[in-house]
């Protein structure tokens, strides 16, 4: 039906005949000239129809945006001073000769003009319409030729693409899954994976050496801007690599992609503790374009008097922090409330804060409605530390570490966005030296990634103190974003058990959920390691884009759902008996 697309013609097609197919973008009457600017993925033409082809102008003018053409023409020249160099093809259109329509479209709920704002709502409801818009073709475009750049990598580098199954067994690994009932096997469920790991894991005692996958994956848990119930993941598992042997080829393929795309040289990636991690930035994922820093600053509040930073600051489990922000001192106190506001999202009970209004004035230069609870010496001392300077504010947490951590690792960052302190261009890092284990809410140890990450020790160390054991895990972290998460693997059953023995997993729970598991790494499994990179993430870093939703075709809501096919949505009652389940009915809202 078409001899080209919209977006390929240019000079050297002059006083060729063309037939193009797409959409009518916008249609513009000038004076008995219609011009009709005609959209398909690969970009726009400028077509023009005037009275001379009588029938081709009478259908002109009726078309209207969004109606589906096939356009017959002749490449010219667009008149000198009327060449648009914001369009690939700006500098040439195409008289139109013939036109068809091949299908009417009604009044679009969505402009497709680039300035135009839309409602996610809306957009997602009718994302057919939402993805006809240029910005959104190009990002798909661009995910589809990164994953073929990734696929050619891993390929070229001896990993063989195989897929896992979609239909498995729930496994605890730190979030909910989602569950399929099975009409074969009555009241017992199948869950669709949070990840391929145990499967990749049995690909390595198999033998498959290198093996890879964009696999499609599932939590049931809160959603975020950069969450989604199904994501994908570029996974990947080898044997007989050690951690900076993975690292070093993932280092490359990250590379190579940002190279190729963004004309961007990530240079080397440098390795952080998690604990100086945490110490620094107050997160497992620094921004490194940020040049904040947490400083503890508890050895100077252990005998203040003032007890919301005295006590924690001799609390062995709490933290005593300070983060000074040059020229932070314009910053108002309606600004300052925000900023209170903001932390007590992560269980800060409040934010104390200092301001360097002159340095060299000693005491009268600082403004804060905490130092009254302070001796004289240890401000000065405070100062001194922090290398403060006129024109900083200093803002304070002071918890247990957690939300010390979270509270002022996030301020951080948000602080850095408001007054423009984040350099330009990509800071890379890999964070290492990750614990085994953390602490639950309960007392109970849980997986600071998962149970089936080796510890740098040997069992009988990891039984003597779990809380101080470290993993051989590690996560590629960008601008902030952890782009992708992996570790060597347990590969021998009596390890194996010791850390499921140290998470409170039985031997007979451990069989019965991880048995198939238990018994591949009694048959030779092999050393091995891999690691898994949020796909939909690095394409929304790379593109600029601010959700991943902007990033997958057709995407869900932060509350799970689907505006465009109305899902999740009931099923019939024989369904239901098929599958042996009764719904219980919701309790009515209690009345006031």
């Amino acid at each position: 039906m078409r001899s080209n697309y919209c977006g390929e013609l240019n000079e050297s097609f002059v006083d060729q005949e063309v037939q193009l197919c797409g959409w009518v973008h916008r249609r513009r009457d000038h004076g008995g000239v219609i011009f009709l600017d005609v959209r398909d993925r690969e970009g726009i033409s400028q077509v023009v129809y005037d009275p001379d082809t009588v029938e081709s102008f009478a259908i002109a003018e009726g078309v209207r945006n969004e109606f589906v053409v096939r356009v017959t023409g002749i490449v010219r020249l667009r008149p000198e001073g009327t060449d648009n160099n914001d369009m690939g093809t700006g500098k040439i259109e195409v008289l139109g000769k013939q036109l068809e329509i091949l299908n009417a479209a009604e009044t679009p709920p969505i402009h497709l003009d680039e300035h135009s704002e839309v409602g996610e709502d809306i957009r997602l409801r009718y994302r057919y319409i939402d993805l006809r818009r240029p910005e959104m073709t190009e990002r798909l475009r661009f995910r589809s030729k990164v994953t073929n750049t990734v696929r050619n990598f891993l390929d070229d580098n001896g990993f063989i693409d195989v897929e896992t199954p979609l239909l498995t067994k729930a496994t605890p690994e730190g979030a909910r899954d989602y569950l399929v009932p099975s009409r074969t096997h009555p009241n017992k469920f199948f869950a669709l994976p949070q990840s391929p790991q145990l499967f990749k894991q049995i690909l390595m005692a198999a033998g498959m050496d290198r093996y890879y996958q964009i696999a499609k994956c599932f939590r049931d848990e809160d959603l975020r801007a950069d969450r989604q119930p199904e994501f994908t993941q570029i996974d990947v598992e080898t044997s007989f690599m050690d951690e900076e042997q993975i690292m070093t080829v993932m280092e490359q393929l990250i590379s190579q992609v940002f190279k190729k795309y963004l004309d961007v040289d990530l240079g080397t990636f440098p390795r952080m503790a998690h604990a100086e991690a945490m110490d620094r930035f107050g997160s497992d994922k620094p921004d490194l374009r940020i040049d904040l820093e947490l400083v503890d600053i508890a050895d100077l509040m252990k005998d203040v008097e003032f007890k919301v930073f005295s006590g924690p600051a001799n609390d062995e489990q709490s933290r005593v922090v300070a983060l000074r922000v040059p020229q932070g001192a314009s910053i108002s106190r309606k600004v300052i409330d925000a900023y209170t506001k903001f932390v007590s999202i992560y269980g800060a009970k409040g934010l104390a804060w200092v301001k360097v209004n002159d340095i060299d004035a000693g005491l009268e230069g600082l403004q804060s409605p905490i130092l009254k609870f302070m001796p004289d010496d240890t401000v000065h001392a405070l100062m001194r530390k922090l290398e403060a300077q006129t024109g900083d504010i200093i803002f304070f947490g002071a918890d247990k570490a957690k939300v010390v951590n979270e509270a002022l690792g996030a301020l951080r960052v948000k602080v850095a966005e408001d007054l423009g302190q984040i350099k330009e261009g990509w800071a890379p890092l890999w964070v290492v030296d990750f614990p085994m284990f953390e602490t639950a809410s309960d007392g109970s140890l849980t997986s600071l990634h998962h149970p089936f990450t080796a510890p740098s020790c040997d069992a009988k160390e990891l039984a003597a103190n779990p809380l101080a054991a470290l993993s051989r895990a590690y996560d590629m972290v960008l601008n902030g974003t952890e782009l992708g998460g992996g570790s060597i693997r347990i590969n021998k059953p009596e390890m194996q058990q010791s850390v499921f023995e140290v998470l409170g997993i039985g031997e007979e729970e451990a069989q019965e959920k991880f048995g198939f598991l238990l018994e591949a790494l009694s048959f030779g499994c092999p050393p091995h390691g891999g690691i898994a990179f949020g796909l939909d993430r690095l394409i929304m870093l790379m593109t600029g884009a601010t959700s991943i939703r902007d990033v997958i075709a057709f995407p869900k809501t932060q509350s799970a759902a689907c505006p465009l096919t109305d899902a999740p949505g009931n099923v019939s009652a024989k369904q239901l008996k098929e599958l042996n389940i009764r719904l219980r009915e919701q309790a009515a809202p209690k009345q006031s």
